[in-house]
């Protein structure tokens, strides 16, 4: 990728990079047997659909929006599951949805009957709580005391009601095969009386297998063994993976101020409106020709956003030279959470969108301007 043929700011996604995840992400779920699917939630970057279709059959929504987008984009009606359903939306949602998933039986109660009449076969599936999660930060932990997402063992019933055909549980994030084994034994240890009552698990997402060092014989091994032990189809529905590290947001330098001997280079974008989770997970990110700082840095700047926020920002980095107005800053894996998350608080404009192809052209996908921002409000 050429930065400087590319005019800041941007969301660049990188063709080659994708199709890399894909392919790999596919050869898991032929070796395994099992299917694989696009979380929106994670990537809903619909440009790019083309590219997925080839490899991945179908995709998962969290809403009737998302949804709608699947069945427009994907081409394929879509899994879905939300906290709650709504009356005067679900008819609707039926129509491009194949697999549904209930987050509790009262909800299932409520709506099953109008599934049986959508005119297309739909699954109905219930979200359950393993009660065990590795992730650290409650914002992202599904199993925290109190969860409101999934029915927990003690309020299950002895009996799965008449048309629950499968059980979902998402508690992972960005993990390996290892946090997804234990997880499976406090699942199989709560759940298992009703794993042979159903045609198939929906293990979610957070399964973070196109990361350097993930263990995919690891996985195929446990995800083999549990369908035999259960004879159920598995469905995985990772988010992160897909576009991880497939692409970058290039800002640039517009002002540096000093405040009590710390240098702040003012950028074009926002942590808050366009990189949320470097605030809210947190995390702290990579940037090309950018170290950590240590004792004999000495060209340091905190990065600011272009909000008022007054926490729009991220603490220094020791980029080895003096820092220029108009300098391009490269944040590195930003495809993935991001696109879906960003906002244009305080009316700052979105980033680009562009593909990087392969043949080495870059496509414009879409700019942004003030009509954007003015219909989000009307």
């Amino acid at each position: 990728m050429d930065y400087s043929k590319i005019t800041s700011p941007a969301f660049v996604l990188d063709e080659k990079l994708l199709r890399q995840n894909l392919e790999l992400i596919d050869s898991i779920q032929k070796k395994a047997e099992i299917e694989i699917i696009l979380a929106f939630k994670g990537f809903a970057m619909w440009s790019a659909f083309p590219l997925v279709r080839q490899y991945l059959s179908g995709a998962t929504a969290s809403s009737l929006n998302e949804a709608r987008l699947c069945f427009e984009e994907m081409k394929t009606r879509a899994h879905v599951y939300s906290p709650v359903y709504f009356e005067s939306e679900f008819d609707e949602l039926m129509n491009y949805t194949s697999h549904i998933v209930f987050n509790s039986f009262s909800q299932f109660e409520r709506f099953y009957t109008k599934t049986k009449n959508a005119g297309h076969k739909i699954s109905c599936g219930i979200r359950v709580n393993p009660e065990y999660s590795d992730v650290g930060t409650d914002l992202y932990n599904p199993s925290a005391a109190g969860s409101r997402l999934g029915v927990g063992s003690n309020e299950f019933p002895d009996e799965l009601p008449e048309g629950i055909e499968g059980i979902h549980f998402h508690v992972l994030c960005e993990s390996d095969s290892y946090s997804l084994e234990e997880v499976l034994k406090n699942f199989e240890a709560r759940f298992a009386k009703y794993l042979h009552q159903v045609k198939w698990v929906n293990m979610g997402g957070g399964h973070l297998m196109t990361k350097a060092g993930y263990n995919h014989d690891h996985l195929v091994e446990i995800l083999e063994k549990f369908k035999s032990k259960y004879n159920v189809k598995v469905i995985l529905e990772p988010g992160s993976a897909i576009a991880w590290e497939t692409g970058v947001l290039i800002s640039s330098v517009q002002d540096i101020v000093e405040h009590k001997g710390i240098k702040t280079a003012i950028l074009d974008v926002s942590f808050t409106a366009h990189m949320p989770d470097t605030l809210e997970m947190p995390y702290r990110p990579k940037i090309i020709g950018a170290t950590e700082p240590n004792e004999k840095s000495k060209h340091l700047y905190r990065l600011g956003g272009v909000s008022c926020l007054a926490g729009d920002y991220m603490e220094s980095y020791d980029f080895g030279h003096e820092l220029m107005i108009g300098e391009k800053i490269v944040f590195l894996d930003m495809i993935h959470y991001t696109m879906v998350k960003t906002t244009m608080f305080n009316g700052v404009n979105h980033p680009t969108i562009a593909i990087w192809r392969e043949n080495g052209e870059l496509e414009i996908i879409r700019e942004f301007g003030y009509d954007d921002f003015k219909s989000r409000l009307s």
